[in-house]
């Protein structure tokens, strides 16, 4: 029986050993058939992309960066532009200590004196110590910093020869913008900063590194634009990368030498301003703000307490911008190498934002005092009046031949909470035509033919009639411009309708205290004026071409709505805007037509602050030019700032022409900012 269960036993043994091994077995032949079928895949589905894999890693690439494009007047005169130069950089080293510092400035000061160009300022220790950012207040701790540009032949040798007595110094050859030393529109072009500064804070660099073409790629050391004509045609003015691709083994030594491709400069783009129109407009800003702070008797006073000024000169037929000056402005080296200290960054903030497209603010360091003055975006005052006798022809409110008798007052309201709208100093202008409203600025024509009428015939609903018929007109819209940070303007009517009543809100629209504008608004507005219903798109580029000479793209005219009157409503405002009395236009050879504003608003503890607004059309015949000038506490608009448009109408006469011919000034003559008065109305 024991024998039976024994024998029993080592079968059973047998069994389970034969079962184990033939499991063994079995898995074993399973993995090496996955093994063979996965090498199988390796070699013939997968190697050819394996193949290009080690081949793409059997190079290393360098990128070599790309020289910045030029931008140019429309002469061709160049107002930004590049360089390649070779720079000085310094890499804090650990430890290094104030007393380093001082001991490296020094060592370099001497090098730069006895080596440097003798043409460029030399540097000073002071100056030396700053830019090493010991603080690390412009840069972190391991980004170079920039000591010094272009470099001499000698200090380049000397450095090179020397590199170990001066630990943390390199030698870098880089593209240097530069820009124009008389200052050309400044906050038109723009600035430039570090890719690295601006990557992750600006949607339009933030996706960057999903770039899959190295050639496309951006370096965390190259200058990109931040504002301006810098910033909106950053892809033309870039180029593409250059290409180092050095052979490596698997060790990554290198192997053999480079293959370079040259990096594509890139294009050029000229310009529509011309620097000459630019300059003297710039100049007449400041020239006028200057006389109207020394004055000592009539309205001139008015502008006593004026800082800044703006304007824009755009053909009537076209849209081009000859000139955009937002004053004062500043210098824009201060840029330099893709940064900007505390110091320059404190002193030039206030000049830095575009005042003609944006709200800008007076150069006042106080806060407290800056609030008590307006910002360049402000209400038109009676520019507006215009285009409220067009929408009041075209509502059928009254015609062409249509008398009023202005009192020199209007009242509206319940019986007992009447509001009064009066003309300016209080003036009562009799029996008047459409024109001659226009001509005499009257508010209570505006405010009892114009606003009262819309809000009986329209209601509530008469607001949105009002902001249709304003924003045809580009006021309230933007100009597509394109440039960053452009403002819409600051529409108040709607407000003023929930806040007080519809019809209160038409009555003071209609004499233009019921929203804010920019320059640029302004111009255009103008322009369409002068065109007869066609508004136009700003455009600040006459042209692009490459490093051959070629143009890329030209630019034409771009329409972006148009609305149509009959002629004899064209005819009636352009007659009345004939006879707007307007100072400093003496000896003006041309017929032109111009409307004066007086805008008011309350700015912090200060009430119905005045406002200098003006806009012309030369010649009046066929416009070409449209101007548009705004100077905040300036006054009235007549003495503020219509000189200030007669001297950018002589500018663009004397250089392009208003007739098409230029016309430079014979020698000894010129129009001085005065008190000389054009005109039959009694528009301020």
């Amino acid at each position: 029986m024991k024998a039976q269960d024994d024998s029993k036993n080592k079968a059973k043994t047998r069994n389970a050993f034969t079962l184990r091994l033939n499991i063994f077995f079995g898995a074993t032949f399973l993995l090496f058939s996955i093994l063979i079928v996965r090498l199988a895949i390796l070699q013939f589905v997968d190697g050819p992309s394996l193949q290009e894999e080690f081949d793409n890693n059997s190079t290393r690439s360098v990128k070599i960066p790309p020289i910045r494009g030029n931008i140019l007047d429309s002469t061709g005169a160049p107002i930004a532009y590049s360089t390649s130069t070779q720079s000085l950089y310094f890499t804090i080293q650990p430890p290094f200590k104030d007393k380093d510092a001082d001991a490296l400035a020094q060592r370099l000061f001497d090098i730069f004196n006895k080596l440097g160009t003798k043409a460029l300022k030399p540097l000073t220790v002071k100056e030396i110590k700053k830019r090493m950012d010991l603080g690390h207040v412009q840069n972190t701790y391991s980004v170079p910093r920039r000591l010094k540009v272009g470099l001499s032949k000698e200090e380049i040798a000397y450095f090179s020869e020397n590199r170990e007595a001066f630990p943390g110094i390199d030698i870098v050859e880089e593209s240097v913008r530069n820009y124009d030393k008389e200052d050309v529109a400044v906050q038109l072009v723009g600035y430039l900063k570090k890719f690295r500064g601006v990557r992750e804070s600006m949607n339009k660099y933030e996706n960057m590194a999903d770039v899959e073409d190295p050639k496309l790629q951006y370096l965390d050391d190259e200058d990109v634009g931040i504002d301006g004509l810098e910033y909106m045609y950053q892809d033309v003015l870039r180029g593409k990368n250059g290409l180092k691709e050095f052979p490596v083994n698997a060790q990554e030594t290198i192997i053999g030498p480079p293959v370079t491709t040259v990096p594509i400069k890139g294009d050029n783009i000229y310009l529509t301003i011309d620097k000459r129109v630019q300059l003297l407009t710039q100049q007449a800003i400041t020239n006028h703000l200057d006389f109207m702070k020394h004055a000592t008797s009539g309205y001139w006073m008015d502008g006593a307490d004026a800082t800044t000024g703006y304007a824009v000169a755009m053909e009537v037929n076209t849209g081009k911008v000859v000139a955009m000056a937002s004053m004062p402005d500043y210098d824009p080296e201060v840029w330099a190498g893709g940064s900007i200290s505390p110091e320059d960054y404190a002193a030039t903030s206030l000049f830095q934002a575009n005042g003609t497209i944006r709200q800008s603010y007076p150069p006042y360091a106080d806060e407290k005092e800056r609030n008590r003055h307006p910002s360049s975006i402000v209400p038109l005052g009676s520019t507006q009046k215009p285009l409220t006798v067009l929408i009041g022809l075209n509502e059928k409110l009254f015609s062409t031949h249509t008398i009023y008798n202005d009192r020199g007052v209007f009242g509206f309201g319940k019986s007992g909470h009447e509001v009064f709208i009066h003309d300016s100093q209080n003036h009562a202008y009799g029996a008047i035509d459409p024109a001659s409203a226009i001509a005499h600025s009257s508010n209570t024509f505006m405010a009892e033919m114009v606003g009262n009428p819309l809000y009986k015939k329209y209601g509530n609903k008469g607001v949105d009639v009002w902001d249709s018929y304003v924003k045809q007109f580009g006021l309230g819209v933007s100009t597509g411009s394109g440039l960053l940070g452009e403002s819409k303007g600051v529409i108040d009517y709607y407000h003023e309708a929930e806040s007080a009543s519809a019809q209160s809100a038409l009555i003071r629209a209609s004499f233009g205290q019921q929203a804010k504008y920019t320059t640029l608004q302004l111009a255009q507005y103008a322009a369409m004026l002068g065109n007869e219903g066609k508004r136009l798109q700003p455009q600040f580029v006459n042209k692009i071409v490459d490093q051959d000479g070629k143009v890329v793209q030209g630019f034409t005219p771009k329409v972006l709505n148009t609305v149509s009157f009959p002629q004899d409503f064209w005819d009636e405002i352009y007659e009345g805007m004939s006879k707007v009395s307007v100072q400093g236009f003496e000896g003006f050879k041309y017929n032109f037509l111009r409307k004066t504003g007086t805008s008011e608003q309350d700015v912090g503890d200060r009430k119905k602050v005045e406002n200098s607004v003006f806009i012309a059309l030369a010649p009046a015949e066929h416009p070409v030019l449209a101007v548009a000038v705004v100077v905040p506490d300036g006054g009235f608009g007549s003495y503020g700032a219509a000189p200030i448009a007669r001297k950018i109408f002589d500018a663009y006469d004397e250089y392009v022409g208003l007739d098409g011919t230029p016309h430079p000034p014979a020698t000894g003559t010129g129009n001085a900012t005065g008190t000389g008065t054009t005109g039959t109305g009694t528009g301020h």
